[in-house]
């Protein structure tokens, strides 16, 4: 999961990317519990890269991740 969102996250947004991998390592972030299509996941990592990393865009990404999150 966390190559495909590297692939989708620009370098020059490491701190976005960085902010996902260290949710996932905390368990904020889960993986999707169905698979998501690269559509579907660039999606969410494009609503989630247009704020600054925050606890409130890191919950958005959560539940386009995983809907069923208590994010």
């Amino acid at each position: 999961m966390l190559e495909r969102i590297r692939r989708l996250v620009p370098r020059s947004d490491d701190k976005h990317y960085d902010e996902i991998v260290r949710n996932f390592g905390v368990g904020t972030l889960r993986p999707p519990p169905t698979p998501m299509s690269d559509g579907e996941l660039a999606r969410a990592i494009a609503e989630f890269l247009k704020e600054r990393p925050s606890p409130k865009s890191v919950a958005t990404l959560g539940r386009r991740l995983d809907p069923s999150s208590g994010l």
